[in-house]
């Protein structure tokens, strides 16, 4: 256990699934109480680079002062209820819970065994501006790029589940929620306290970073979720590439190999695979001067990741064309309201044109 997570101990117990969720805890830590512990729980998903970006990420939070705890949440079908059976008796000592994905089965299931009076959100990306609206107009919770597809058998089996999870994560006389993000918040909850997340620990861990005179470009997995076609993508990525003199592709963590292999072969851009969420990334450096980006978290995140440096995001909008016949009906007006959103970032036209 590390020196100082006798401190808050099981009081405050954190779950991520992502590495962005856990530099998101990290963060709201050190606007908390900096040097003060929590425990902090990985639900550990399957996929590779995943698992290596939240191993790194762990060993951050170690250096912090946090006891870290890996569990293997997904390693065969017995593996859910042995890991909520082992983290059962934590969760119901525990005086305040932080979570990073309302949506996720996992957190909703936890949800239901916790007697937490303090309940905290953290930023899971853009999904946490979804859910927001959603909580405030009583919706059930359903994630943007599935909205308005017919629930299936496994969602209807579960419903009882996410009612009760909405149920929890809203305020009530015995119960506070607070939402922590750097997302633009509109339809705020009542009750709900929101505090802004400006990325002070990552500013004061890491850079400032050597900017270059290049561009570099970072990806996105809207082709993986079957939002955008593979082919429409590369041709925006190639022409973005082209207009603007990118030369390396920062990978987002679930982007195929196979997808990515065809970007580099056609593109001819260097293909990296980050081991850290791209905040701590672009902040360590070296990173280009100019940032290309499809609308995303990091058109959020980066701003203020990088503030006081020279660096510009700019945003290529996803147009219309793109999008496949399997997307969301919510798809372009989503993706078109985390680009319109967006402050200290330069828009671009869907072609690249500046």
């Amino acid at each position: 256990m590390s020196p100082h997570a006798g401190n808050a101990g099981p009081r405050t117990l954190a779950f991520v699934e992502s590495p962005v969720q856990l530099l998101n805890v990290l963060e709201w830590a050190h606007h908390r109480a900096p040097g003060g512990g929590l425990t902090l729980v990985v639900l550990s998903p399957i996929d590779p680079m995943t698992r290596g970006q939240l191993r790194r990420m762990s060993d951050l939070a170690r250096e912090e002062g946090h006891e870290v705890r890996w569990e293997e949440a997904r390693g065969g079908a017995a593996a859910p209820f042995r890991t909520i059976g082992g983290l059962a008796g934590m969760l119901r000592r525990a005086r305040q819970v932080v979570l990073g994905d309302p949506f996720s089965r996992y957190v909703q299931l936890l949800l239901t065994i916790t007697r937490a009076r303090d309940l905290v959100v953290v930023d899971d990306g853009t999904a946490t501006m979804e859910f927001v609206g959603q909580l405030a107009r009583g919706e059930r919770l359903v994630r943007w790029h599935r909205k308005g597809g017919r629930p299936g058998p496994r969602d209807l089996l579960f419903a009882p589940v996410s009612s009760s999870a909405r149920r929890r994560l809203t305020p009530g006389d015995r119960r506070r929620v607070e939402i922590f993000s750097s997302m633009p918040m509109e339809d705020t909850p009542a009750g709900v306290t929101v505090t802004a997340n400006a990325f002070a620990w990552t500013r004061a861990r890491f850079g400032p970073p050597r900017v270059t005179k290049g561009a570099d470009m970072v990806g996105t997995s809207l082709v993986e979720t079957g939002v955008v076609d593979g082919d429409r993508y590369l041709e925006a990525v190639r022409a973005l590439a082209g207009a603007h003199g990118a030369t390396r592709y920062f990978a987002h963590r679930r982007e195929s190999a196979q997808k990515l292999h065809r970007l580099a072969v056609e593109t001819g851009l260097e293909i990296v695979r980050p081991e850290l969420p791209l905040e701590l990334v672009a902040r360590r450096g070296p990173i280009g001067r100019t940032v290309l980006s499809f609308p995303s978290t990091v058109v959020h995140t980066l701003p203020l990741a990088l503030a006081g440096t020279e660096v510009r995001v700019a945003v290529c909008d996803i147009d219309p064309a793109w999008l496949t016949d399997h997307a969301s009906p919510r798809a372009q007006g989503f993706l078109s309201g985390v680009t319109g959103k967006a402050r200290d970032v330069h828009r671009l036209s869907a072609l690249g044109a500046v």
